[in-house]
C-alpha cells in the first residue's frame, strides 16, 4: 500500500518537475532558444512503462495541463493522446528499451510528430496560405526542439525509467 502512494507522489512530482521546466526552461537547455519538448520527455517513460490506457490517458491529462498554460488556437491533446497510446503498445510487447540510441529516436519521432500535429492543426485553422507557419521559422523551431528534445531524453527518460524498474522491484521484493 504504501508504494502505491510513493508511485502517485512520484508521478506528480514529475509532472510538477515537467510543468515548472516547461515555464521556466533553463537558457543552457536550449537550442537556438528553443527548449525542448517536455510534455514529450514526461510522457515517453510513463507510457512505455505503463501501458497503452495509461498512455492515452495521461496524453489526454497532459494535454490539458499544457494547453492551460499556453494561449494558442492549437492543441497539444491529440498529438499527446496519440503518442502516450502508440508508446503504450510499444512497452507492452515487454520488449525492454532501454539503450539510449532508442530512447532518443523514440522522443525524436515523437518530436516531430508533435510538431506536425501543432502545424497541421494551425494550416487548418488559419488557412493553408495565410498561415504564418509556412515560413522557414516554423522548420527551424521544429529541428531545433527535434535535436535538443533528442538530446535530453536519454537522460531524462532512463532517469525516470530506472526509478519506475526500482519501484517495480520493491513491490515484488516485498510481495516474496
Amino acid at each position: 500500500m504504501m508504494s502505491k502512494s510513493r508511485e502517485k507522489s512520484f508521478i506528480l512530482f514529475s509532472l510538477l518537475l515537467s510543468v515548472c521546466l516547461f515555464l521556466g526552461s533553463p537558457k543552457w537547455l536550449t537550442l537556438q532558444g528553443v527548449t525542448p519538448c517536455w510534455s514529450v520527455l514526461w510522457l515517453l517513460p510513463w507510457a512505455l512503462s505503463k501501458g497503452r490506457n495509461f498512455g492515452l490517458f495521461t496524453g489526454l491529462c497532459l494535454g490539458l495541463v499544457f494547453d492551460s498554460l499556453t494561449v494558442s488556437s492549437v492543441s497539444q491533446i491529440p498529438a499527446l493522446t496519440t503518442l502516450g497510446y502508440f508508446w503504450g503498445v510499444v512497452g507492452s510487447k515487454n520488449k525492454s528499451i532501454e539503450l539510449s540510441l532508442n530512447l532518443g529516436l523514440l522522443a525524436c519521432v515523437g518530436t516531430i510528430f508533435f510538431g506536425f500535429s501543432l502545424w497541421v492543426q494551425n494550416c487548418l485553422i488559419t488557412g493553408i496560405y495565410s498561415s504564418a507557419w509556412l515560413h522557414s521559422w516554423s522548420f527551424h523551431t521544429l529541428l531545433s526542439q527535434t535535436i535538443i528534445t533528442s538530446l535530453v531524453a536519454p537522460l531524462s527518460t532512463s532517469w525516470i525509467l530506472l526509478a519506475i524498474r526500482r519501484q517495480k522491484n520493491s513491490k515484488i521484493g516485498h510481495y516474496t
